[in-house]
């Protein structure tokens, strides 16, 4: 495009599950809007362009979701704690999750109009199916980036002609269909120089994404996304590069109330900074960090250590060469226009699972 080359690049922060409801709201009230972010506040206003998924409803509704089936866990933040999302600059929240609807359509419609007057964009549930699939469009030095959000579950959410509810796609070996992605795709790589696709997807506590998911975030990329940001796992899972592009498929919590599995430690966390110089992404950095008392902050010592020996494992296992340093770890990618033979396709051995939270 005219005038690109003469473009600064730009920083784009993504997280994992935001999730502000329950005692994390209680703390809120009690300690500020500010609390939730601990240490980590500089790190994320650094940055030119923040996306979270926002892993609640942000709504006064107190009726919960009455559905055909059981769901053990309702979410949900007064309508005030956006403010916390405003402190830390979130640019972008994407909507399409398994908690979005639970205080039904009147609790998701709240929280759009929420999020709209705090003039923070979000993506992925609307009033009807074409809202839902809307991409947005954020502007930053000089580019247009669009963000395209999908959720593989729950699909009794997903948005039609006539109701409100999420932008639902199957991610199972058996989908066939991958029209709507693709539509979407194509819509927003036609209103913007950058194009990001969320996706809440995958059962819970999987350090690993199964070969479907791999082909799915192949056929992403393929369509004409940039960068594939995948959430729902509450775990970190490892990093690949496909045609110098790059997938992450879970970036884990940022925010939360849970309880720390000892094993499998949901409390690791960590901040992806992409530097992103349409229509390539230069490098990725991560700070690693822990979920405590319903707090992140940055990670010291055996934690740490134990943080980026994972990604830098599970990323190798994909091919994806991590590269430690004093904030946590790197990976460097090659640029788009001479990208070479990066990652594609690779196996890696599917994880166990749970029912996702």
């Amino acid at each position: 495009m005219t005038g690109q080359a003469a473009r600064d690049p730009f920083t784009l922060a993504l997280t994992g599950d935001v999730m502000l409801g329950r005692l994390v709201n209680d703390v809120v009230a009690r300690r500020g809007y500010a609390y939730p972010w601990g240490d980590m506040l500089p790190a994320l206003r650094s940055a030119d362009l923040l996306c979270v998924n926002l892993e609640c409803a942000l709504t006064r509704v107190t009726a919960r979701w009455q559905g055909d089936r059981w769901k053990p866990f309702f979410f949900r933040a007064e309508p005030e704690a956006v403010e916390t999302l405003r402190i830390a600059g979130v640019s972008f929240a994407s909507l399409a999750n398994n908690h979005i609807m639970d205080f039904g359509a009147a609790g998701l419609l709240e929280t759009r109009e929420v999020l709209t007057r705090a003039c923070i964009a979000h993506a992925g549930a609307g009033t009807d199916v074409a809202s839902a699939s809307q991409p947005v469009v954020l502007h930053v030095r000089g580019w247009r980036v669009a963000v395209v959000a999908f959720a593989d579950y729950p699909e009794a959410w997903c948005a039609t002609d006539g109701a409100p509810g999420m932008c639902f796609t199957p991610v199972s070996p058996h989908a066939k269909d991958f029209t709507s992605v693709e539509r979407a795709i194509v819509a927003a790589r036609a209103a913007a120089d950058f194009v990001i696709f969320s996706i809440h997807w995958g059962p819970n506590l999987r350090l690993r994404p199964p070969p479907e998911f791999q082909d799915f975030a192949h056929s992403v990329l393929d369509a004409g996304a940039d960068v594939f940001w995948g959430h729902s796992a509450h775990l970190l899972q490892g990093i690949e590069l496909v045609d110098g592009k790059p997938v992450l498929y879970d970036t884990g919590d940022f925010v939360d109330d849970y309880a720390a599995d000892p094993v499998l430690r949901n409390d690791f966390s960590a901040l992806f900074l992409l530097r992103c110089a349409p229509p390539s992404v230069e490098r990725v950095e991560i700070i690693p960090a822990l979920i405590r008392d319903m707090q992140v902050v940055r990670a010291t010592g055996p934690e740490r250590t134990a943080i980026v020996r994972r990604l830098t494992d599970l990323s190798a296992e994909l091919g994806t060469t991590l590269t430690e340093d004093d904030g946590g770890c790197t990976v460097v990618l090659p640029r788009a226009d001479r990208a070479g033979p990066t990652t594609r396709r690779t196996r890696v051995p599917p994880g166990s699972g749970t029912p996702s939270r």
